[in-house]
């Protein structure tokens, strides 16, 4: 019995992230950043007839937990119609698999937490992907923000903490905070960070108190928002993200503090 109900299940799972009746509207293709095979990403947006503004489009980056593999791409293309306004694009990175035991250990290798055999950073892996959708529309420089949950926090926190990063704010979600894997902080001066977590969640919510008093202690822009249920998109989840990206929108607005 037990076994038949895992099936159905993994089944159920599958035709959740498969289903995409109510996305099929969503304008979406399957690239390379740079040519490189490695560097597999989908461009999700613009809609037909919605042009750019004269600054270009917004550009949120999402790196997907667990696998971070292809299969969280109808969930991407929801965030898209559902969480975001028009002038976006998103573009949700694929975790190349560089091993076969690799993501029992590190999903989205870092600098800091490398993968022997991987060929680039995640670092590197965002900062080609933002340069080659540059290539194909006009981007508004103030508004390229990074969204990653759970095994996709760690890169996004190792990326927005890079003393040179295009990125100019980060929403974790549901993840640790491990500053021995991470840039110096104090790189976190001027920059925006967006952190949900649960109570419940099996990761200690410390970990997010401690992102959000460290990031402020060291000049960075933080907010720690929390949700009910545990681990995992719970509620309102469109809801909950349009939530994090608008206040992330609202940081890029304001005056730099004096130093």
């Amino acid at each position: 019995m037990m076994r038949w109900t895992v099936g159905f299940a993994a089944i159920a799972l599958c035709c959740a992230l498969w289903a995409q009746d109510d996305v099929a509207d969503v304008p979406s293709q399957t690239l390379y950043a740079g040519d490189d095979k490695n560097k597999m990403y989908f461009l999700i947006g613009p809609y037909p007839n919605t042009p750019a503004s004269k600054e270009g489009y917004r550009l949120l980056l999402i790196l997907p937990g667990g696998d971070g593999s292809a299969d969280f791409h109808p969930f991407c293309k929801r965030i898209y119609k559902y969480a975001l306004d028009s002038n976006y694009l998103v573009a949700q990175l694929v975790a190349p698999k560089w091993s076969d035991d690799q993501f029992e250990k590190v999903v989205w290798p870092t600098k800091r937490n490398p993968w022997a055999t991987a060929k680039f950073t995640t670092e590197e892996f965002i900062e080609a992907v933002i340069a080659d959708v540059r290539k194909r529309h006009p981007i508004d420089s103030r508004y390229i923000f990074a969204l990653g949950w759970s095994s996709g926090g760690p890169p996004v926190y190792a990326a927005a903490l890079e003393e040179k990063t295009s990125l100019r704010g980060a929403f974790v979600a549901m993840s640790v905070f491990k500053p021995n894997q991470l840039p110096p902080l104090k790189h976190a001066e001027g920059r925006s960070f967006y952190i949900l977590h649960s109570p419940e969640d099996f990761i200690p919510i410390r970990m997010a108190e401690q992102a959000e008093t460290k990031l402020r202690a060291n000049g960075g822009r933080a907010k720690l928002a929390t949700y009910e249920g545990g681990h995992g998109w719970r509620g309102d989840v469109y809801g909950m993200i349009r939530e994090g990206v608008r206040w992330l929108e609202k940081q890029a607005q304001e005056p730099a503090s004096p130093k």
